[in-house]
């Protein structure tokens, strides 16, 4: 793999809550010929999640603050001095493919592209693994960011790369559900070449945190909703 030339180094971070039956085969299916390092955040599971993913081979790390961001952000901050070009944030439950790697990052190491968001819209979904909550969020979502910012998305899936650089320069900073489209929205701000690839997606195994419950839905809407629109009125 390469960069006009240079070797570009690729690390996957993996923020994880209760997954001790799905996390052994994310780290199994992630191609290790082109991932130097796997990084799974244990944040502050209550079952087995940090000793499986230990065994398997990964580097765990714990995040004691409950929040999908706030695993993200220990990441990070683990990678910040350590030699790696691209970050990829891949969920830990399993629905999406991590074989699936090597098409996200064909971008950023052909076309010098520097963000690829892995779109479930645009690719293959199990029938229903994404929910009805899930495509309106991300289509209302996108709207917005596209009106406001002039950038087209189509989903604020997780499974994403990026260059380490690219991502430190976003200062990101949202410990919750507004992760993925803070992001996104950074990017768009900065001008960043940003890049939709098609990826697959099932089912996950267990039960989503997030759009598993009325709750978790209503609060993961209002977080994004509420994200877009500091987004928006920041200097």
């Amino acid at each position: 793999m390469s960069e006009k030339g240079k070797e570009m180094k690729v690390v996957v971070i993996i923020p994880a809550y209760n997954e001790e039956s799905s996390i052994g085969k994310v780290i199994n299916e992630i191609p290790k010929d082109l991932v130097g390092e796997i990084v799974v955040v244990n944040n502050n599971s209550t079952d087995s999640t940090a000793g499986v993913a230990s065994a398997e081979g990964a580097t765990v790390l714990l995040e004691e603050y409950l929040g999908y961001g706030a695993a993200c952000l220990k990441g990070i901050d683990y990678l910040k001095d350590k030699d790696f070009d691209i970050i990829i944030f891949l969920d830990g439950d399993y629905s999406d493919y991590p074989g699936e790697i090597s098409e996200l990052i064909k971008p950023i190491i052909n076309d010098n592209i520097d963000m690829v968001i892995g779109s479930r819209t645009l690719g293959k979904s199990e029938k229903g693994a994404l929910p009805i909550q899930s495509r309106l969020g991300s289509i209302i979502a996108g709207f917005l960011i596209n009106f406001f910012w002039g950038v087209k998305y189509t989903d604020l899936g997780p499974f994403r790369a990026i260059k380490k650089d690219k991502l430190l320069a976003l200062n990101m900073s949202d410990k919750w559900y507004g992760w993925t489209v803070e992001m996104q929205i950074k990017a768009a701000k900065k001008s960043y070449a940003i890049k939709e690839v098609p990826v697959s997606y099932r089912k996950r195994i267990g039960k989503s945190k997030v759009t598993g419950t009325i709750k978790g839905t209503f609060l993961a809407s209002l977080i994004i909703l509420k994200t877009i629109f500091a987004e928006l009125f920041k200097k």
